[in-house]
């Protein structure tokens, strides 16, 4: 796989102008207010017979709408004393899948939260996907005709909704909430780390997609950016305008313009699926002084693979967000 984009050099100045919406805050703001005046409980169902030192919990919170969204609340067993909790968010097309998938993180003594994605996974439905614009290969254009109706802001007010979840379960420490994932989960991280700021400890984005969408749609070779610029094929030149207009309330750029949290992102080089060039941008206009990139020079949209965790726990453990 050849270097498609920037220089590495390039890469750590590039930093491009991006002007959110003049509403864009508000546009959150309401949003998130609306979802949160359902109410609703967050429940837990102890699930049995699968491991011998971790406990498991299949979770349902309140999220978009105050629909229920499915989650898997993995913690080490007879640990004592409120955990920090690691939100894990998944990557496209992906859903909350089996506890067996997601044992790292309670190896190493935290709690793990891993939210389902609406309409990804088989257990959180996407019943408002009939709003708008829904084109058949994926969800990239889903509702793309207004920001009220896309796809993206009702996946991303779930994974808020997953850090207020978080803050209300019992054992967990709500000072100490860490929020992950890679490629549609990193944009996702980056989402939440800009608006729920105030609640999150820590943010580790890991080859994010959902940033820096015109780029992204011009120069990927593969993957869900793709998606957009066969939409935009398809249709007539009037749409380009209004399309990304309404992915500027979605772009990761103008939720890092905003986090604060110490953040630590990780790239591949050679990631054809989510160009470097968008996740420096998102990196370099990232709001906190504390804030980290790992370059992993000849690699894919896999990253560091499993070497990346190594990387991850080291750099909690030196900021002390240990259990």
């Amino acid at each position: 796989m050849p270097l498609t984009d920037l220089t590495l050099e390039e890469l750590t100045g590039y930093r491009p102008q991006s002007q959110a919406p003049e509403d864009f805050d508000a546009f959150w703001e309401q949003t998130l207010a609306e979802a949160r005046s359902h109410g609703g409980t967050v429940t837990t169902d102890r699930v049995t017979g699968l491991l011998r030192t971790v406990d498991v919990d299949d979770v349902r919170f309140p999220g978009w709408n105050g629909e229920p969204v499915a989650a898997w609340l993995l913690r080490p067993r007879a640990a004592e004393g409120p955990l920090p909790v690691v939100v894990t968010y998944i990557g496209y097309t992906g859903g909350r899948g089996r506890p067996t998938d997601h044992t790292l993180w309670s190896a190493a003594g935290y709690a793990q939260l891993v939210v389902d994605s609406r309409g990804q996974g088989h257990d959180t439905p996407d019943r408002d996907a009939g709003g708008g614009t829904q084109w058949a290969e994926g969800f990239m254009t889903r509702g793309i005709d207004s920001p009220g109706d896309y796809y993206y802001r009702r996946i991303i007010t779930d994974c808020v909704r997953a850090v207020d979840a978080a803050g209300e379960l019992p054992g967990l420490d709500p000072e100490r909430v860490i929020i992950t994932g890679g490629s549609q989960g990193g944009g996702l991280t980056i989402a939440v780390a800009g608006l729920a700021r105030d609640r999150v400890a820590a943010a580790l984005p890991d080859v994010p997609f959902l940033c820096h969408f015109r780029r992204a749609a011009d120069i990927s070779a593969e993957g869900p950016y793709v998606e957009l610029a066969k939409y935009l094929r398809r249709h007539s030149q009037n749409r380009v305008v209004p399309t990304f207009e309404t992915l500027a309330y979605f772009d990761g750029v103008h939720f890092a313009q905003r986090a604060t949290a110490p953040a630590l992102f990780s790239v591949g080089l050679m990631d054809p699926i989510c160009p470097p060039s968008t996740v420096y941008a998102a990196f370099n206009h990232y709001a906190g002084a504390d804030r980290t990139i790992t370059v992993w020079p000849f690699a894919d949209h896999g990253g560091g693979y499993g070497a990346n965790p190594v990387v991850q726990l080291e750099w909690l453990n030196d900021r002390g967000l240990t259990p």
